[in-house]
């Protein structure tokens, strides 16, 4: 089975490291081809030495392919350079990206989600979301102590006290619980709010205060995520928060709802009571951001206050994103593969009586043979394929 991993020149990270690529190598049933350049880390010598070949041509390259592997997707007029039935494994946004699906399907070729991998403790070690959420988190922290004009930690000094920094996280999910621990790290005092009260005790294990508020019924999805709130709370959550965040140096917005817009979270209106100098760092703003007036990949001064709306933070730190990335997908590859045929698992039912259908595989699998097969897509595109 052939794996081909072309690069990506809109993305810094790569979907497969040298290392990766030694140990798919070790498995009977993959053979791994690299294109030439497929990362500005990594030379095309080091993916030899792991057990690649490489390909300078684009079109030979993605025209061999069994598997093709890559961070995001394939665009429309290269699709046909696949061969029917090969399988695109890569971030997919299927909720939102229903032309693209329908050309996969309209192609034959097979494509698997990373977003829709379920949340289950068999399925962490695949979980791309969480992996490449964890050094968003980071990096977000270290992006706002650059930018901010005070220091993070409490420092005693022969002039006087200098009082650590305020950061206000909104959202204590994978990503808002790293900024938690890192902006502990450097020495900021840090309170957190998240509509999932269960998440209060993890807020707390890391050193910080957690910010109540009544919203009534709230809770999390099946998949860890939390639920969509009312109008109603949003209001009544809006107010509750912004005294937090005009009181915070920082403040870092974590609230991203899969497949739909993000919420609005901080408005201009709150924005009016938030410190000059002050630092906001929406990790949502390529869903349409938690912060009003945040511009994707851009960082926009309102009211003296500096908002970042990066969209890809973990590229920022490229090395460790592309070594958790492969090794998500070095576990998912292995995961899948059926050791007697050779081939991967794609969530069929087995032909056995009583075999079901493979739960990870069936969750994630968008399109296969030719038809759309998620039963949430099915749904989410009206029913009418």
């Amino acid at each position: 089975m052939v794996v081909s991993v072309p690069g990506d020149e809109s993305d810094s990270r790569t979907a497969l490291t040298p290392e990766a690529v030694k140990k798919l190598c070790a498995l009977e049933g993959f053979d791994l081809i690299v294109e030439s350049g497929v990362s500005p880390h990594w030379s095309d010598d080091d993916y030899r030495e792991a057990g690649a070949s490489v390909e300078k041509n684009r079109k030979t390259l993605l025209g061999k392919a069994d598997v093709i592997l890559r961070i995001n997707t394939t665009e429309e007029k290269e699709i046909a350079l696949l061969k029917k039935g090969a399988l695109h494994i890569s971030l997919l946004d299927p909720y939102n990206n229903r032309k693209l699906v329908e050309a996969y399907r309209t192609a034959g070729i097979d494509a698997l989600s990373l977003e829709m991998i379920p949340r289950t403790t068999l399925a962490q070690k695949m979980d791309v979301l969480s992996s490449q959420a964890s050094l968003a988190g980071y990096v977000a922290v270290i992006k706002a102590a650059e930018r901010l004009d005070k220091i993070f930690p409490m420092m005693m000094t022969p002039a006087g006290t200098l009082t650590p920094a305020k950061v206000f996280i909104i959202g204590a999910g994978v990503a808002g619980l790293q900024a938690i621990a890192t902006a502990k790290r450097l020495g900021a005092r840090v309170e957190a709010f998240d509509t999932r009260p269960v998440v209060e005790e993890q807020v707390q294990s890391l050193g910080a205060k957690f910010l109540k508020i009544d919203l009534g019924e709230t809770g999390q999805t099946k998949n860890g995520y939390a639920k969509a709130l009312s109008e109603e709370q949003m209001a009544k959550q809006r107010e509750a928060m912004g005294k937090a965040v005009a009181a915070a140096d920082v403040t870092i917005t974590t609230a991203k709802l899969f497949g739909r817009k993000a919420p609005i979270l901080i408005t201009t209106e709150m924005l009016k009571a938030v410190k000059p100098g002050s630092i906001i760092v929406d990790l949502a703003a390529g869903s349409g951001g938690n912060v009003e007036g945040v511009k994707v990949d851009d960082e926009v001064i309102l009211d003296g206050v500096r908002i970042i709306g990066i969209d890809n933070l973990p590229g920022e730190v490229a090395v460790h994103a592309s070594q958790m990335f492969a090794s998500n997908m070095v576990n998912l590859l292995t995961y899948l593969l059926n050791t007697e045929t050779g081939k991967l698992n794609l969530g069929e039912a087995g032909e056995a009586e009583g075999e079901e259908a493979d739960e990870i595989a069936s969750g994630c699998v968008i399109v296969r043979g030719g038809a759309i097969v998620h039963p949430g897509i099915i749904k989410h595109y009206k029913g009418d394929l």
